[in-house]
């Protein structure tokens, strides 16, 4: 078969084409973009994972988030998927009871006697005599006692912070005694919120 001018034309500006346009093969793949997990200061939204199932442990949980909700700092999700770290922790709370017992006593007593006696007479003669005696006595006693029993509540809690990578980005732990105006599980709650509100504030050294 004979080949024109045109066709050869056409053959090698289609040869010339393919040699140009690079092959996307398995080798060569497109980028991709991979997004690092965020780190504490641009913790905004949170999701509180469970503590636990018993109740001083949901409870606990409850708090923690009431506490992030009130701070204004960060915003309390349940989409797992949409937050930027999850809150995890363990907490423990102990009762303990203590016995107080005080008594006072005050016992008075007093006793009063006296005697006397005189004899006379003569040899020979008669004899006679006369004797008196008086006893007085006072006594006075008083007692008392009170008890009582103090229970004692201690709550203490740890948490740990974590990003969309898995990487630990902070941790704290806090305990309480209760404090003057709330319990001792709220006031951990209330100290845990305010320990990561400053630290994701504070300046980096």
């Amino acid at each position: 078969m004979r080949l024109t001018p045109l066709f050869l034309l056409l053959l090698l500006t289609g040869l010339a084409v393919a040699q140009a346009t690079p092959s996307q093969s398995p080798q060569n793949p497109c980028p991709t973009v991979v997004t690092a997990g965020k780190a504490l200061s641009q913790i905004k939204r949170i999701y509180v994972e469970s503590f636990g199932d018993d109740p001083i442990s949901k409870e606990m949980q409850a708090m923690v988030v009431d506490s992030l909700t009130n701070s204004k700092v960060f915003a309390v999700t349940e989409n797992r998927d949409k937050a930027d770290a999850i809150l995890k922790g363990s907490t423990l709370e102990k009762t303990s009871q203590e016995a107080h017992s005080y008594s006072d006593s005050t016992a008075v007593g007093t006793m009063h006697g006296s005697s006397s006696g005189s004899l006379y007479g003569t040899i020979p003669g008669t004899i006679s005599g006369s004797s008196s005696a008086s006893v007085s006595g006072t006594k006075m006693a008083d007692a008392t006692s009170t008890s009582s029993v103090t229970t004692a509540n201690d709550a203490r809690a740890s948490v740990r912070l974590v990003n969309s990578d898995g990487d630990v980005i902070w941790t704290a732990t806090q305990e309480s005694k209760g404090a003057k105006y709330k319990g001792a599980s709220a006031d951990v709650a209330n100290k845990i919120i305010k320990q990561l509100i400053w630290d994701v504030a504070k300046p980096k050294t």
